[in-house]
This record gives structure tokens, sequence and C-alpha cells, in this order.
């Protein structure tokens, strides 16, 4: 008896097209291998240097076709000089060298175009550049892979300690979808005119300029010279006139061109300094920024993480859905190449460490370092031999991205109204629980990561 052969499905289409693309490669030309929205594959030859030979493209076309399946386009092989302009596919910014191909001699390069709708900025990391003075501004992303975490309130203590210690600080809430701490630092009736989400709508019709966005911590009472400002995600709006926050974070994600700013990153990285400039208007520019990002693999998190922050802290618990999510996102870097330049930015929170007889704290971050470390090394280098160098901390190495900075559970905090109880992070147990979290991150964003 005969079986119907499965068809293609996604995950086994961009394997089997790179093998067509490295034996195309091997006969000496330079290949563009590009993937449209749907997931389906184009392989663009680079013929301006010399002639291909036409039956070995009927055979490229063939292959590709009967391969493939539905995730071959309607046009699997085109040539650069039958393109109207191939510089703008062989030479976009977006395209990246094919991972663990190295073009051996009389072999062509490959390289990898991939489109998508959204999540693009996943595959697109740098880290903030020095001012023009060469003050160095610390931002930090506060990130978790799942929500209820305790994110938003580790935000509020990391904030109030670093103002504490005389820094000025701005906490950016870019939670849009669920606003976390701005809630958490001001109260309602002292929130700015403006927030985030009215920054991002403006700035798409050019119509920012002096945005009432930022207003003084109401509910954190900082000690010494040091300030607390926070930019939240919604305002107050106008008096008299009802504020539609809904019908604006419909349109907060739209790329359209404006001020040079097409595309929502850039906007969204616009609105950050914008916020930053609206403090030092009000008093000095923040020394330190805390950004409060949204959950899950969505683009407001890609944006801050990527672009946005020189450390990102990332909260989980110990569970599967934890490891299983930072996993899928960790594969992701690696497969875009962006694993070098990312893994400098992460360090890992284990938040809400229990501490029990039947499981002690030490037992438990024992257990979450060693998961931790088995879903990082998707991000550090396979190194072999006794001589191999390149970045693989051990699992005990406690300065690794993978080592746990721990924030301790405790009964005290949940159903805690904090914006209604004065003084909250000023108890001891709450003071307990912090007191690692707070020391090894402020040490991390001031001396830097």
């Amino acid at each position: 008896m005969t079986f119907p052969t499965d068809p293609v499905r996604f995950d086994q289409a961009r394997p089997l097209a790179e093998a067509i693309a490295r034996d195309v490669a091997a006969s000496g030309v330079d290949v563009l291998l590009v993937r449209d929205i749907l997931g389906r594959f184009s392989l663009l030859v680079d013929d301006r240097a010399s002639a291909v030979d036409v039956s070995k493209a009927e055979g490229w076309r063939e292959r590709l076709t009967t391969i493939l399946g539905k995730y071959a386009t309607d046009r699997p092989v085109l040539f650069a000089s039958g393109l109207f302009q191939p510089e703008s596919f062989f030479g976009s910014p977006r395209v990246s060298a094919l991972i663990g191909y190295s073009p051996g001699p009389g072999k062509g390069r490959i390289h990898l175009l991939d489109n998508t709708v959204v999540g693009e900025d996943w595959a697109k990391v740098s880290t903030p550049a020095t001012e023009a003075d060469g003050v160095r501004t610390a931002r930090t992303a506060v990130y978790g892979i799942k929500g209820g975490v305790g994110r938003s309130t580790a935000t509020f203590m990391l904030a109030k300690h670093l103002a504490d210690l005389g820094h000025c600080v701005l906490v950016a809430d870019l939670d849009l979808e669920s606003p976390g701490s701005g809630p958490l630092l001001v109260a309602e009736d002292q929130l700015p005119r403006y927030g985030i989400v009215d920054q991002l709508v403006e700035s798409a019709l050019g119509n920012d300029e002096d945005l009432d966005l930022v207003a003084q911590a109401t509910h954190a009472h900082v000690k010494g010279n040091g300030e607390l400002w926070v930019a939240p995600a919604r305002g107050q709006g106008v008096p008299g006139t009802e504020y539609a926050y809904v019908e604006k974070l419909n349109r907060v994600y739209a790329d359209v061109p404006a001020q040079g700013l097409s595309d929502f990153a850039d906007r969204l990285e616009a609105a950050v300094s914008a916020c930053e400039e609206a403090v030092a208007r009000e008093s000095r520019r923040p020394d330190v920024v805390i950004i409060d990002s949204r959950a899950g693999i969505h683009d407001i998190a890609a944006v801050a993480l990527s672009r946005l922050c020189d450390l990102a802290l990332l909260f989980g618990s110990d569970n599967r859905q934890t490891w299983e999510g930072y996993r899928d996102l960790f594969t992701a870097w690696r497969s875009s190449g962006q694993a070098p330049a990312i893994r400098e930015k992460l360090r890992m929170v284990a938040s809400m460490v229990p501490d029990s007889t039947d499981r002690p704290k030490e037992q438990y971050l024992e257990a979450f370092r060693d998961h931790a470390w088995s879903c990082f090394s998707v991000l550090y280098d396979d190194l072999v031999g006794d001589d191999a160098s390149g970045f693989n901390p051990s699992p005990e190495d406690d300065s690794a991205p993978h080592a746990p900075i721990p924030i301790l559970f405790t009964l005290e905090l949940v159903g805690l109204d904090t914006a209604a109880t004065s003084g909250w992070d000023d108890r001891s147990f709450v003071q307990t629980a912090y007191d690692s979290f707070l020391d090894t991150t402020t040490r991390l964003m001031i001396e830097g990561p």
C-alpha cells in the first residue's frame, strides 16, 4: 500500500529552500532567498556580473516547485538582470547573510530577505547611542514573556530606589494595552494632559510639538535630591472633552510617512525621546530611563528590547510557559543572526521566588538557573574542542545573562492596594523581597551590563 506524501508546512519550507539555495550557490552565483508575507519562497539569482546557464535555471524552478509545493511562489526563480530595480532587493538594509553558511572557493554567497507583516523589529538589534555631549543615559527595559509576574511592581520599586540614590528617573509606561506603572506611580488627577498614546497619534500627523507628557510621581515619596518622573500610557485629556483612549490605541501601530518617521518603531523611539525632553524642560535631563514594556511577543516589546534599551530585565517564573515562550523568542533571534548583539543586553529575573519547607528558595533558584541556562544556550556560541573560544558561560556563572536575579514572594503583597496604602514600599517584608533585585539591577544599570 502506498500513502500520499504529506504536504510541506511552514516550518519545513525554510530548511528545504535553504538546501536548494546552497546547491544553486555551489554553481558560483550569488543567491538571495526571499520569503514573502505568506511564507512562500523565491530564489533571486544575481547574474549581473556573469550570465547563468538557462537550462540550470529550469532545473532550479522545477526543484523549488516540486519540493516546496504551496510554499513556492508563482515565479520561484528570478534573475537580477530581469528585475526593474535589482538593488532594491539585493541591497536592501533588511537583507541578512544566511546563518551557518560560509561560501567556499568557487561558490556564491547566500542572503535572506524575510518579509513579515509585524515583528520585524525583533531582528533589528541596536543599542541607544551616547548623547552628543558624551553623557550616557541608562535605559532599561522591564519585560516578561507572560503577564502577571510582578513587572509593574518591580518597576515601581526600582524607580523609587534609584531616585532615592539621587538620580533623575523617568518611567515610560509602554504597556499600552494594559497600563501598569503609570497608575501605580501617579494619582489619576495628577496625570499629565497627554500620554504616550497621544504622542504616537499626534506624531503621525506632525502635530506633537510641546505635548504635556510627564508628571512627577505622587505615590512614591523620594528621599534626598532625586526625582521620579512618569510618562503614562494615557493622560487625563482636555477638560470638557471625552478622552478616547481605545480609538487612539487602534491607530498607533500604523506605518505612516510623518516627519521622516515612516514606521511604528521609529515613532515609538521618538515618543520615548520626547518624554525625556519633556522631563528636561521641567527639570533636568533624566539619567535613568525605565521602560515598562508590554508582555509577550509583541511589536512594542520588539522595539523596547531590540532598540530602546541597553539592558533588558527578563521576568519569569520557573514553569513550562516561561521557558517555552523565551525559547521561541531566543530561537528567532538566533535564526536572524542577532544572538551576539542581543545577549549582551539580557538578564533574567526570577520573580515571586517561593521560600517554604517544601521548596526552599535555594532549591527553587537552582532549578530556575538550570532551566534558564538550557533556554539561554540557544543564544550562546557552540564551542568545539579544548581551544574553542566564544561566548558560552557555564550554568554556575553568576554574571551570565541566564543567572537569575531573585525577587522573593510574600503573601502580604497579594491583594495589596499599593495606590491606597501609603508607605507600603518601606515595609520590612517588601524591602526583604526586593533587596537582592534592587542591589543587582542598580549596579547593572549604572555600571552597564
